[in-house]
């Protein structure tokens, strides 16, 4: 009975929209200084091939984007996890938990974009103003 009166509440809504919001400008953000060609020494130390730079961006970029203004949700959430994935496991390696190259930040955000994932755009999104976009791709 609680749940029902929780999910008509603003706060609801708002709280899904700031979720969202969070997580879309840090990988938003994020994503701005993969554009530059500094980035490029750090791909190489990696193993990482530098033609991997834009996809890599844009994979950060265009899935912040939609988050921030709730478009196909629950795809760029999903993208924007594999890429978490990729920061623990490659390029961290797992090693250690905190401290200089830890992994808690990556693992919030992993955790965040897997919530963004179960509980969709919200009520203040475009996908939800939209009203014809299927549940899947919201």
């Amino acid at each position: 009975m609680a749940d029902a009166i929780i999910k008509q509440s603003i706060f609801h809504d708002v709280s899904h929209f700031g979720v969202r919001i969070t997580i879309g400008m840090i990988f938003f953000t994020h994503s701005l200084g993969k554009f530059d060609p500094g980035f490029l020494v750090f791909l190489e130390r990696q193993g990482i091939p530098p033609e991997m730079q834009f996809p890599i961006a844009l994979a950060e970029f265009v899935p912040g984007v939609l988050l921030m203004i709730g478009g196909l949700t629950r795809i760029s959430a999903g993208i924007l996890s594999i890429v978490m994935l990729g920061a623990i496991f490659l390029v961290k390696g797992a090693k250690n938990f905190m401290g200089q190259g830890g992994t808690e930040i990556d693992i919030l955000l992993l955790s965040g974009c897997m919530v963004v994932c179960v509980i969709g755009p919200g009520r203040v999104s475009i996908s939800h103003v939209l009203k014809k976009v299927p549940r899947f791709l919201q």
